[in-house]
């Protein structure tokens, strides 16, 4: 499913198209202010999004086998909570 097709989901069940669309933008750019503030966001049976930080290290170039070094770097992660893993398994 993407982003579109979430926004049409929302919108049978609540309100018109654009109102859904307004809706999921806004959770989507709340969610990405709070990991710019490097703060996590916790949804209660659904799942935890935060902020972590990549140690530099060495890495391989597949085509040439040369090592070369990857930098340190932040990347966003989401883990599920336990009510979405059970729902999946």
């Amino acid at each position: 499913m993407n982003k579109a097709e979430l926004i049409e989901e929302l919108a049978k069940v609540l309100c018109t198209k654009k109102e859904a669309g307004i809706a999921v933008n806004g959770v989507l750019d709340a969610i990405k202010a709070t990991l710019k503030k490097k703060k996590e966001v916790a949804i209660a049976g659904f799942g935890t999004f935060k902020v972590v930080k990549r140690k530099a290290r060495l890495g391989k170039n597949p085509q040439t086998g040369e090592q070369i070094k990857i930098p340190a770097k932040k990347a966003p992660v989401f883990r599920p909570g336990k009510a979405l893993k059970e729902l999946v398994n």
